[in-house]
């Protein structure tokens, strides 16, 4: 009996401590990423990108509006060729946080 109190407990401590780290977004509130403000001018690329990034139709992480100039909201992003912010790669499995795209008010999904 004490086994399985002791087995119950633990498997209830691991479930309570996991389960943040479900919830949690990889965008702060302000709309940075490892440092990075999620707003101003993207180049796309195949690898050794700042993020990467998997674009979802429902509950993004982060909303985006492509804009042709002054990208200087967060979540408005103005893809470049040269002399970006930083850099993205779009993949399909373990992203570092997902994107959909938007037409009117971009930013941080809460």
């Amino acid at each position: 009996m004490r086994i399985m109190r002791k087995a119950g407990m633990s498997l209830l401590g691991l479930m309570c401590l996991a389960m943040p780290v479900w919830a949690a977004s990889a965008i702060n509130a302000g709309g940075y990423f490892n440092g990075i403000r999620l707003a101003g001018k993207v180049k796309v690329v195949e690898w050794n990108a700042d993020m990467k990034v998997k674009v979802v139709n429902s509950f993004p992480d982060l909303k985006v509006k492509v804009v042709e100039s002054f990208p200087d909201d967060i979540g408005e992003w103005q893809f470049v060729e040269y002399g970006e912010d930083f850099t993205v790669q779009f993949v399909d499995s373990f992203p570092d946080f997902t994107i959909s795209y938007v037409n009117a008010f971009p930013g941080v999904n809460n």
